[in-house]
């Protein structure tokens, strides 16, 4: 019997999270700490809630990765100019460094898990997973 799409996914979470954890260990970051810094690694400050919709997590759970990540000096929290109410997350130099690690082990590990498919498909599988995203 075939899998279905979920218990794929699931299983090729479980297999990227492995590959990445060998490729990042040194960083010494869990897998959420990780998924922070690959969706600040363009650069740009984002508040808690800007950033948990980017990393699919909620506000309240990303509360304790971001205590965690400001500990280690990968990021910083300030009002956001102009909105004293909102907290912005930025990269460190610190974090800035560890985010581009971040990104070249994700690049990386595409380019190996996808050497074989096609654009097509690959396109295809994005719009699978974005709308699986926005369940």
């Amino acid at each position: 019997m075939e899998n279905g799409l979920l218990v794929l996914l699931q299983r090729a979470t479980h297999v990227t999270l492995q590959v990445l954890g060998t490729e990042l260990g040194e960083l010494g970051l869990t897998a959420s700490e990780v998924n922070v810094l690959a969706n600040l690694a363009d650069g740009q400050a984002r508040t808690v809630s800007e950033l948990g919709v980017a990393a699919g997590v909620r506000p309240t759970t990303l509360t304790g990765v971001l205590d965690r990540l400001e500990q280690k000096g990968h990021i910083t929290r300030a009002a956001r100019p102009g909105d004293r109410r909102a907290v912005e997350i930025a990269l460190t130099e610190v974090g800035a460094k560890s985010a581009g690690q971040v990104q070249r082990a994700f690049a990386a590990v595409e380019k190996q898990a996808l050497a074989g498919v096609s654009p097509t498909a690959v396109n295809q599988a994005r719009k699978v997973l974005t709308a699986l995203a926005a369940i």
